[in-house]
């Protein structure tokens, strides 16, 4: 059988796997290079390309060609957001004429599939697409027009109205991309849900994953008494879910368990955190290339998410490491887990709290609950499952072509 020929469009180097889509789509092609794929990645990117990303990636693909994105404040930027009627995200990701002729260029070789992570990141290469009639699959992680609330309640009250106005933007750019793809891949059964309202279209499901071999013989340490929370804080959901443990949810547990400990994890971690919250329970650990040296040490996990979309790779990597989960109904959208089988569930302060200290009172319960949502992610969510799911994706795609 051909190998299959792929050209993989990312806004982002999939190297060093600082957030949840860095995370995925490392793991989707070190899959799909496993198993045959000829893949070139043309990455738009705000990062250098530095040794160690380049030895990570090498091996998994035959062309890896990196294009710096420019300064996010450049007067391109600007110009898009006040004159093209174009939505931030994508200002920020488009009108790339360095990137556009690139990828022109490689849409002149034979290709069985063509995928685009994103819509955001779509802009510099639509009219390539629809100029030669390509094929082409639109990766989509979220529900970006109902995701960037999230970020826009954070903005200054004088930019309030604009943040309605590029909701409404993003909402029109969004129906106009997932109409233009030819297949559309969902993380959620409720973004596919959302995805075929929007577009009248239907769209896959590729779940995301986890490393289920790596951390399959993994056991979390009851008696640390640590609770875990993990993320990207360029991401204004989890900003959030930090403040809200530490504010609410932590008080309570130390008024119980006053020996119970929290350590944050992740990129981009906030340098003035360390000065809002001083408590010496209270562990900075930034971001940790290996989760399983952190996963090992704690007792818990924590996800008190009220804000976001999709499926949580950060849960799903709890779940896989054996650690008990307390979370929020956000913290767990899109996965089949239920409370008190999988997860203990809490949506206030008081009852994320009581969950937690139940966990780290009860080691029965802790062990019970840990090795449910073990089995869960082993059988529903390895990458080996999103993988065979994105290669029934690309079969679709080769029948249209």
């Amino acid at each position: 059988m051909k190998a299959p020929r792929m050209l993989w469009a990312m806004p982002y180097l999939p190297w060093p796997t600082t957030s949840g889509g860095k995370l995925r789509q490392f793991h989707l092609l070190r899959c799909l290079a496993d198993r045959g794929y000829r893949i070139t990645l043309l990455v738009q990117s705000k990062t250098p390309l530095d040794d160690e990303a380049r030895c990570t990636l090498a091996p998994l693909v035959e062309r890896l060609i990196v294009m710096p994105r420019r300064p996010l404040k450049h007067p391109r930027t600007l110009a898009g957001v006040l004159f093209s009627g174009y939505p931030l995200l994508v200002c920020v990701n488009g009108f790339a004429p360095g990137l556009e002729a690139r990828f022109e260029a490689l849409l002149d070789e034979p290709w069985d599939i063509v995928q685009i992570e994103h819509s955001y990141a779509l802009e510099p290469y639509i009219a390539a697409l629809a100029r030669r009639g390509q094929a082409f699959v639109l990766s989509e992680h979220n529900l970006e027009s109902g995701l960037s609330a999230a970020t826009y309640q954070r903005l200054p009250a004088l930019l309030r109205p604009f943040a309605h106005i590029d909701q409404r933007r993003y909402r029109r750019w969004e129906r106009n991309a997932l109409a233009n793809a030819t297949e559309v891949i969902a993380l959620t059964e409720g973004d596919a849900a959302s995805f075929r309202a929007i577009s009248g279209r239907s769209a896959h499901l590729v779940v995301n994953g986890a490393d289920t071999s790596a951390t399959a013989n993994l056991a979390p340490d009851h008696s640390s008494q640590r609770v875990l929370f993990v993320g990207n804080f360029e991401y204004a959901p989890n900003l959030e879910a930090v403040a809200f443990a530490l504010d609410e949810i932590l008080p309570r547990v130390w008024q119980a368990l006053p020996q119970a400990r929290f350590a944050v994890c992740g990129y981009q971690l906030p340098a003035e955190w360390a000065q809002r919250w001083p408590d010496p329970r209270i562990e900075w650990r930034g971001f940790v290339a290996d989760l399983r040296t952190v996963q090992r040490d704690s007792s818990v996990f924590l996800a008190p998410l009220r804000q976001g979309g999709g499926s949580k790779l950060k849960v799903l990597e709890a779940l896989a490491a054996g650690l008990p989960l307390v979370s929020t109904a956000q913290g767990v959208s899109g996965l089949g887990v239920h409370d008190r089988e999988h997860y203990l569930a809490g949506e206030s302060a008081e009852e994320l709290a009581a969950a937690t200290i139940d966990l780290l009172q009860s080691r029965d319960l802790a062990t019970r609950i840990g090795a449910a949502g073990r089995r869960y992610v082993r059988e529903h969510h390895s990458w080996e499952h999103a993988a065979n799911q994105l290669e029934q994706v690309h079969h679709s795609l080769e029948l249209c072509a």
